[in-house]
């Protein structure tokens, strides 16, 4: 049974129309997903002012149940939907013919559908890095760096002792997520082009050291912003002492070290 152009033009458009409705959806999830985000980073800051520890660690787990969450649901729903359209859209394609401009039409309703589920791919992996979650934080860190390598283009070296050793999930988590945020004070503020990346263990103390290349900062007149406050209650979390030490045009450098006894006081 032959395809009619009218048909064909009508599977196109129903089909460009279903992947920009789901493209807003997905923006607008992703909106309320970070003000949500925000809403717990100030919770987290006032308990730290109460020198509240305990509750400190539950907002953490619950930050961290509510990404698992966010990153099943997409992969789950809105992932595989787009998955089934892009699916259509080939089948479609096959049966256009020679149809005029639908070979065009079909091509730029791929991209944008590719372009979504790339996004939502990205968003999986900032939200539940399951590299980290199954393989430890040497196997994700690294993942991690090659990640922000291909992304951005910076030159990214890592190097690291522990030869796939686990730690207790606070640790693991806490730790890579802070090196998520120098990571992006490096991406948005720094100007960095390279960037050096150790994690070593000696006994039972772990060091975490980062440093870029970037345009640094004077550490006298700079004010606090976001990004190293949530360094400095995520360290407390794990009990960690974190230093960061910048000098204006010669980069930045911070190191995070902790005693993996000290999480069992």
């Amino acid at each position: 049974m032959q395809t009619t152009e009218n048909d064909i033009t009508d599977v196109l458009i129903i089909g460009t129309l279903v992947v920009v409705l789901l493209l807003v959806f997905l923006f607008l999830f992703v909106i309320l997903y970070q003000r949500k985000m925000l809403k717990y980073q100030e919770e987290k800051r006032k308990m730290q002012a109460e020198a509240q520890n305990s509750f400190l660690q539950a907002v953490f787990e619950t930050q961290e149940s509510e990404r698992k969450r966010l990153s099943v649901d997409l992969h789950d729903s809105v992932g595989q939907v787009l998955s089934a359209i892009k699916l259509n859209l080939h089948r479609i394609d096959k049966l256009s013919g020679n149809v005029e401009n639908a070979s065009t039409l079909l091509a730029s309703t791929r991209k944008l559908t590719d372009e979504c589920i790339q996004e939502i791919r990205n968003i999986i992996h900032n939200v539940l890095p399951t590299v980290l979650i199954d393989f430890g934080l040497t196997d994700g860190l690294k993942d991690l760096c090659n990640y922000v390598q291909q992304n951005t283009g910076m030159q990214v070296n890592y190097s690291q002792n522990l030869n796939g050793e686990r730690f207790k999930p606070e640790i693991e988590i806490t730790l890579y997520r802070m090196v998520q945020e120098l990571f992006g004070n490096a991406i948005k503020h720094a100007k960095a082009t390279e960037i050096h990346i150790s994690l070593t263990k000696e006994a039972e103390l772990i060091c975490l050291n980062f440093k870029d290349n970037g345009i640094g900062f004077n550490k006298d007149a700079i004010i606090h912003g976001f990004g190293l406050k949530n360094l400095q209650s995520r360290s407390q979390l794990i009990k960690a002492d974190i230093k960061t030490n910048s000098v204006a045009g010669k980069g930045t450098q911070t190191t995070i070290t902790l005693n993996i006894n000290n999480l069992d006081n």
